[in-house]
């Protein structure tokens, strides 16, 4: 029995068909429409949109990538980070997204639009009233996921931002804390003084508190996560 080299062979049956100068302008033609193709994407990406959802073909989609706008909320609080507009993204959006940007046009037919990231504040350019995700609109408040690149966030930063959440959750926060500054204080020894010593060293420390921590967050600016998860203004 012959061995076959497949390679000759495949090279046997394309020269049959198509001479080799073709070939190689064909392909000259992909790369460059390729090309075209990845700059048009990341001009979009950079570009403002209005577009609040894409022609999809329904079938197609991955239902692990679809997410409503209160699923992503509850993340960007939890959190800490902001989703906004991709032209607002500070840093290069990978290639590995480009490319799956790339292939979801070409297989559902169609040009995305209003690309948007979620991402801690400080990866995007904020204006002045004064480990990120790329999402697309589907449509009724639904995003699809395309890609998230990136390090891992870790428990730690949701519970460094729980404090500023919400109002609720910094007067909880301030709670805690005086309730164990207080504890940890020798109240008993001034009960017999001072009629209800520890109720008044509890309610001078929580004043305190609220105050020195509330003027800090605020004269910088800052606001609670609820707040700030899609303001693209770093000051309001």
């Amino acid at each position: 029995m012959n061995t076959i080299n497949l390679e000759k062979e495949l090279l046997t049956v394309r020269n049959k068909e198509k001479n080799l100068d073709f070939i190689l302008e064909e392909v000259a033609e992909i790369l460059v429409e390729n090309t075209k193709s990845r700059e048009q994407i990341e001009e979009k990406l950079k570009s403002n949109s209005s577009s609040k959802e894409n022609d999809f073909n329904f079938d197609l989609l991955e239902t692990d990538k679809i997410f409503h706008i209160n699923h992503i909320k509850k993340i960007c609080i939890d959190y800490r980070l902001r989703f906004l507009d991709s032209k607002l993204f500070k840093n290069k959006i990978p290639e590995e997204a480009i490319s799956k940007i790339h292939a979801l046009e070409k297989a559902h037919q169609t040009e995305l639009q209003g690309f948007k990231v979620i991402a801690p504040s400080k990866a995007f350019h904020l204006e002045n009233y004064d480990d990120p995700i790329l999402f697309v609109p589907i449509g009724n408040n639904y995003y699809y996921l395309i890609h998230k690149w990136g390090t891992e966030f870790t428990t730690f930063r949701k519970t460094l931002v729980r404090p500023f959440k919400d109002m609720g959750s910094f007067v909880a926060f301030s709670l805690i804390i005086s309730l164990f500054i207080t504890w940890i204080l020798p109240t008993s020894r001034w009960s017999n003084t001072i009629p209800m010593a520890s109720i008044i060293v509890f309610l001078f420390i929580f004043k305190s508190i609220i105050a020195v921590t509330a003027y800090y967050f605020f004269m910088l600016g800052k606001n609670f996560n609820s707040e700030i998860w899609q303001r693209k203004y770093y000051n309001n």
